[in-house]
């Protein structure tokens, strides 16, 4: 079915839009701050997937200034809203809510905040402080505003993510969430408004933060392989022995780790991790290291080395003076066989062109079928 497309200002305007749409399906949104890229663009056409053709789907741009912190990057935040009309209705929006601070926040700040709780305490929320309660604020007036049956966020924001299930959860919003993978460019990178921001060494060396979460990946299969191995293969400290008598001795090595193989623990994951971070530490010019922590994904405390079930690996770092996260789901039990899903290049890579700073165009390149894991997000999104 052919669909009508407008951008709405106003909270009026929106209300109008949603009552009078011709549809009569499902509704779904999808919150944003705007300089859309590929990583929105399928956040957009999985919420068009989730309500069909007869549905209807919200996008809202909205730089929210209540997670911005002191020093942080409100004024210099990237706004594109003619190329984020374009790329709003090409991935299947009806509408496009893009309000002034005036209009989300009549009279000035709220003084009736969410309270984002323990949670919001680690990782981004130690980093930042009230940055989850302005995020959590701002996507309470939003599910109101747009009334959605859906609401999909991308899970490169994985604490975002997290909070707002929760919120919905304790406080009774009669929504579901919906998490959609990461998308990352053709490097590697985890596709973000910021990476504009980087000169083409800056990303050399930001490619560090995917590549230490794919090298923990590969660590984890390889311990669960070769564990998985032991267990299968009986008697293996006598073959070794009579390898090592015949001066088999690369054989005997084999057998040898094959017997001594205990499952993959958490802490040989962050070790390969923080091992690709170190090298980029020493890069030209360096990656700062904010947090690399294996945490659990209800509540993100750190697990232990004994750690069964699953886990995200989350990193933050700085790079020159552009602020990057990234994070990889792993699950620690049963074997994982196969290739690890992607395979990133050396940190001296030379990377794709990324747009400049003024460009009006969305900033990351859109192939056909970008490499998925897990897209920024929403009024939180970066």
């Amino acid at each position: 079915m052919s669909r009508s497309f407008e951008l709405v200002p106003t909270r009026e305007a929106l209300q109008y839009a949603l009552d009078h749409r011709a549809a009569p399906g499902r509704t779904a949104v999808v919150m944003t701050m705007g300089a859309l890229h590929e990583g929105h663009a399928s956040l957009i056409r999985a919420a068009r997937a989730e309500v069909g053709p007869e549905g209807f789907v919200t996008v809202t741009v909205f730089v929210n200034p209540l997670q911005f912190g002191a020093g942080e990057d409100l004024d210099r935040y990237p706004r594109t809203l003619e190329a984020d009309l374009k790329t709003a209705e090409q991935a299947g929006a009806d509408v496009v809510f893009a309000p002034s601070a005036d209009e989300v926040y009549p009279g000035g700040e709220p003084q009736v905040r969410i309270a984002a709780g323990p949670m919001a305490e680690r990782l981004e929320g130690a980093s930042r402080p009230g940055h989850f309660d302005g995020m959590l604020t701002v996507v309470a007036k939003l599910l109101h505003l747009t009334r959605p049956d859906v609401a999909l966020f991308g899970q490169k924001d994985a604490q975002q993510l997290a909070l707002i299930r929760r919120m919905v959860r304790d406080l009774n919003f009669p929504v579901e969430i919906v998490g959609v993978p990461t998308v990352r460019e053709s490097d590697g990178l985890a596709l973000s408004s910021r990476n504009r921001y980087l000169s083409a060494a800056e990303r050399r060396t930001a490619l560090a933060l995917s590549g230490a979460l794919f090298a923990a990946h590969d660590r984890l299969a390889a311990q669960q392989a070769l564990h998985a191995r032991a267990e299968a293969t009986p008697g293996t400290h006598a073959r070794a022995a009579a390898l090592s008598a015949i001066g088999e001795a690369r054989a005997a090595a084999d057998a040898h780790a094959v017997a001594q193989a205990g499952p993959g623990g958490a802490d040989g994951v962050r070790a390969a991790a923080r091992a690709v971070l170190d090298e980029a530490a020493q890069a030209v010019p360096p990656l700062v290291l904010d947090y690399l922590a294996l945490v659990d994904p209800a509540t993100f405390a750190e697990v232990p080395d004994d750690h069964t079930g699953e886990a995200i690996l989350a990193v933050a770092a700085k790079v020159g003076a552009t602020r990057l996260i990234d994070n990889i789901p792993l699950t620690f039990g049963p074997p994982v066989f196969g290739p690890p899903v992607f395979e990133p290049p050396p940190l001296g890579s030379q990377p794709a062109e990324s747009p400049p700073l003024e460009s009006p165009t969305p900033d990351s390149p859109t192939p056909d079928h970008p490499p998925t894991l897990e897209p920024p997000t929403f009024g939180a999104a970066k």
